[in-house]
């Protein structure tokens, strides 16, 4: 049984999380090159705005400021995933290059196979699942051993390895690719939140409407899959289908956020990290207040970014990289 207390901390946290978001995209919908005073913001929210007002709101501001919240949670929960079903508290999507994987397929499906305007933005999220599903696998049978089962430490180095590789390999791609495609390649290593647009939002929400709470219904089971591999077995766990199970589930899930926002690494490494500091390691716990740190993190991320230099900005992947590449270097040397 879930201390009551602990229940009422994490309940606030979360009340205090959904409060910064607000504040923050009331804060960034302001800011940049085509800014919106504060004082017009709810005249325009209403439907009360010039055209321009309207424009910048609906059309430029909104649909980036959403894609990154709902991108930043999906990554922040694959993260927690992965570091549940490893134990390993240095897993995530971006480092153990499933993030790469996922833009392995991105990029030969961009540059080798007929694009039909209608259906490209539906098809990323399938594209970058399959990417990103071979490279897990790949990455899940290297550090394998049949004596002694997932080896966390040599995941995390095949992990690094087969990014490496595959960030290798996209350059191999890109190399003798046309400009126009190149820059959107570049642009997307780099993390830049492309796909600012409402039909990239309806491509992204399903996947999360529907991951998000099997993650969290699951979340026991990631309780049981953090014991020992005998204490599992003895409660009558089915190791290797539940690991397997979320496995698919992290890996749908950063693949269906990298797709829209570019290789993004870190989100899924810090935002659980915080979270259990907050409230303990119990995954029904921390997990809910993982995800909205994710979204949170990724949005300031990104709100910084752009305002840095005008009017292009700096890609919100190179500020998260900023960030948690250090925190990542702390947490090796502390393990």
């Amino acid at each position: 049984m879930i201390d009551p207390a602990r229940i009422k901390k994490q309940r606030m946290i979360l009340c205090l999380l959904l409060a910064l978001i607000f504040i923050t995209i009331t804060i960034s919908v302001g800011l940049g090159y085509s800014s919106l005073s504060y004082d017009r913001l709810l005249p325009t929210l209403f439907g009360h705005g010039t055209f321009k007002e309207e424009f910048v709101l609906f059309s430029i501001r909104l649909p980036r400021i959403v894609i990154t919240v709902l991108a930043g949670m999906a990554l922040a929960l694959s993260g927690a995933i992965l570091q549940g079903i490893t134990r390993n508290d240095l897993a995530d999507p971006g480092i153990i290059g499933i993030n790469a994987g996922a833009g392995v397929a991105i990029a030969v499906f961009f540059l080798y196979f007929p694009i039909k305007v209608g259906s490209f933005v539906y098809m990323l999220p399938l594209v970058a699942f399959i990417g990103a599903l071979i490279t897990a696998i790949l990455i899940y049978v290297f550090s394998y051993n049949k004596k002694v089962g997932l080896q966390p430490i040599r995941l995390v180095l095949v992990g690094v390895g087969f990014s490496l590789a595959l960030s290798g390999l996209m350059i191999v791609l890109i190399s003798s690719a046309e400009r126009a495609k190149v820059d959107f390649i570049a642009k997307w290593l780099a993390g830049n939140i492309w796909g600012s647009d409402w039909p990239f939002i309806w491509a992204l929400l399903p996947w999360l409407v529907l991951l998000i709470p099997f993650a969290l219904y699951k979340a026991n089971r990631l309780n049981l899959l953090g014991l020992s591999e005998s204490a599992s077995v003895g409660v009558g766990l089915s190791i290797e289908r539940e690991r397997l199970t979320l496995l698919l589930t992290a890996v749908a899930l950063a693949a269906s956020a990298v797709s829209v926002t570019g290789g993004i690494s870190f989100i899924g490494l810090m935002a659980p990290h915080i979270a259990k500091a907050l409230v303990g390691p119990r995954n029904q716990l921390f997990i809910p207040i993982a995800i909205l740190i994710g979204g949170w993190l990724l949005l300031v991320a990104d709100t910084i970014g752009r305002n840095i230099l005008e009017p292009e900005g700096v890609a919100a992947g190179i500020m998260v990289a900023l960030i948690g590449a250090p925190y990542f270097i702390y947490l090796l040397l502390k393990k």
